[in-house]
């Protein structure tokens, strides 16, 4: 009996890769391995995906969550690299996938990585294998004809004409959307195409270094490097807003009882996060923060246009509520040069001009 183990993430060429093997009539069983991190977490209706499309498989997960710092692999006094990241987030997979593969007897790994793929070349996909000590054990399907046999390929469990020669770019959506209808795989499913790296996404490595720069930090800190409005001020000030209702009910949970709650009273506006170590501060500190704080939440509210905005602000772990007035930021400029940040999806300076620059009604 021929066993295959398919790192599987949802994404639609982990599932080609693994339908690919899966229909290679000399492959008795597959098993689905689907890893999880602060990075990248487990899609809401992926199970149910696999229930649809993998009725009868097997599929595991597993926690990658206490690796955070090798799998961004950033090296201090250095900028983030997308490239680097990938490469010791694929190795670490790999290293833990052996084991996983170990116990279930698999004969071979698949995965769905292809050539060129966030910079990765072939010299350094078979540089991964070379260094875990399983080279030829595993199969990369989709680029499988630009790479040397592996040992399915060679033993005959896949036939090799069979498989890819896909790299990145050019054709290889439009390919895997061919080669998934041909296999039966919805490939109109949000799932496959839901972006499932948060490193790849622009702003957040950089704000990833920036945090990485701090000598302590919890997960629950990682995660507010999700939302889109995320403000550091040097060494360690984080000013969180959320704006939509269901980013405020997502911030709500991470709360801490140190942290600062900063909102309007007065006008529709964001829920803000204040994180720091207030006990490191002086009074004039925590007052500056305070304030800047309490700036930045008005000038993302419907108050902007004010020249004056009332914003109350407490600490989590104390029933009184205070207030301060403030003038809302009328450029992009003023708070950049008071704190860093990044957005997730475009530039802070160019989503703030549209809102604080704007002529009054």
């Amino acid at each position: 009996m021929v066993t295959a183990l398919a790192l599987f993430s949802g994404s639609l060429a982990s599932r080609v890769a693994a339908r690919l093997v899966q229909f290679s009539p000399a492959v008795d069983k597959i098993f689905l391995l689907h890893f999880r991190s602060p990075f990248f977490e487990e899609v809401d209706g992926l199970r149910d995906l696999v229930k649809e499309e993998w009725a009868g498989t097997v599929y595991r997960t597993q926690s990658l969550k206490n690796d955070y710092r090798r799998l961004a692999n950033i090296i201090p006094g250095q900028h983030f690299s997308l490239p680097r990241s990938c490469l010791s987030c694929r190795t670490l997979m790999l290293s833990r996938a052996i084991r996983f593969a170990q116990r279930l007897k698999a004969d071979f790994i698949v995965t769905g990585e292809v050539i060129g793929r966030h910079g990765l070349s072939e010299s350094e996909m078979e540089r991964i294998t070379e260094d875990l000590g399983i080279s030829g054990f595993v199969l990369r399907p989709l680029s499988a004809r630009l790479l040397p046999e592996t040992i399915p390929e060679l033993k005959g469990w896949v036939e090799r004409g069979r498989m890819g020669e896909l790299r990145a770019g050019g054709e290889e959506e439009g390919t895997l959307r061919d080669w998934g209808r041909a296999l039966s795989l919805d490939v109109d499913s949000e799932i496959g195409s839901y972006p499932r790296c948060k490193l790849t996404r622009g702003g957040f490595g950089k704000r990833l270094e920036n945090l990485f720069a701090e000598e302590e930090f919890t997960l629950n800190t990682l995660k507010l490097l999700d939302f889109k409005m995320y403000y550091k001020r040097s060494p360690d000030v984080k000013i969180v807003l959320a704006l939509e209702e269901d980013e405020k009910r997502t911030l709500q949970t991470y709360f801490l009882p140190q942290d600062l709650r900063v909102y309007l009273p007065t006008h529709p506006g964001p829920m803000t996060l204040v994180r720091t170590d207030w006990g490191s501060k002086s009074a004039e500190e925590v007052e500056e923060i305070i304030d800047l704080a309490a700036r930045i939440t008005a000038t993302h509210s419907e108050a902007v246009q004010s020249s004056i905005v009332p914003v109350s602000y407490r600490f989590e772990n104390d029933d009184e509520t205070q207030q301060v007035n403030v003038p809302p930021f009328r450029s992009a400029r003023e708070i950049s040069t008071r704190c860093f940040s990044a957005r997730l999806t475009s530039l802070l300076s160019g989503d703030l001009a549209a809102v604080v620059e704007k002529p009054a009604q």
